[in-house]
Formats: structure tokens, C-alpha cells, sequence
């Protein structure tokens, strides 16, 4: 596991709850210097304070092991949708025609 991509994406994940590392190294019982040595990725939390940390933050384990675990795949297909929600329909349609050309592009580029 990449201790530095597991950082970051916790770190996101906190602020995204309006939490600073204070509060929540508080509410799962922890020292702020431990946390912030998690979230720089120097360490890796034990199985117990992942759990306490994924159900303080209100997020699913995949979201912060997503590249670590095979089958997340859908965390990637939601993001897409929910970043595509955001958009006006003539900007999701503008998106859709990026992608195609894109996808055509592909098969080439796998062969070179």
C-alpha cells in the first residue's frame, strides 16, 4: 500500500468534512501528531483506526483503498457520473464527444 496516495486521500477526505486534524484526531482518539504523520504519509493506521476513521469520515474502506482493492471499479465509474452531474447538458454532451474520440483513439495508440 502506498502510504503517501493513502495520506493524501484521507487528508481529502477530512477536509471534505470540514474537519481540521485536530477534531478528528479527537474523535477517534488519537494524538494530531500521529494523524498528521498518517495524512504526510510517514505511517500507516492499524486495522482498528481505519475503522474508526472511515466510519468518523462517513466513507466507504474502498474509497480510501481504491487502489488497492480489485473490485472498486465502481468508486471510478461514480466519480465520473458525479463530476458529469455537475455539468450543464451542453457540457456533459461536449464531455461525451471528447470521450468518443478517445475511445477511437485507443486501439491505435495500444499498438504502438
Amino acid at each position: 500500500m502506498d502510504k503517501e496516495v493513502f495520506g493524501l486521500r484521507l487528508r481529502k477526505y477530512r477536509k471534505d468534512k470540514g474537519l481540521t486534524i485536530e477534531k478528528l484526531a479527537e474523535q477517534i482518539g488519537l494524538s494530531p501528531n500521529y494523524l498528521g504523520d498518517v495524512e504526510r504519509g510517514k505511517k500507516l493506521p492499524s486495522m482498528g483506526t481505519f475503522i474508526h476513521l472511515v466510519n468518523v469520515l462517513d466513507i466507504s474502506a474502498d474509497e480510501l483503498l481504491k487502489d488497492e482493492v480489485n473490485r472498486a471499479d465502481y468508486l471510478v465509474d461514480s466519480e465520473i457520473s458525479s463530476r458529469l452531474s455537475g455539468l450543464t447538458p451542453r457540457r456533459r454532451t461536449a464531455v461525451l464527444n471528447i470521450l468518443d474520440r478517445i475511445l477511437e483513439e485507443l486501439p491505435q495508440l495500444a499498438s504502438e
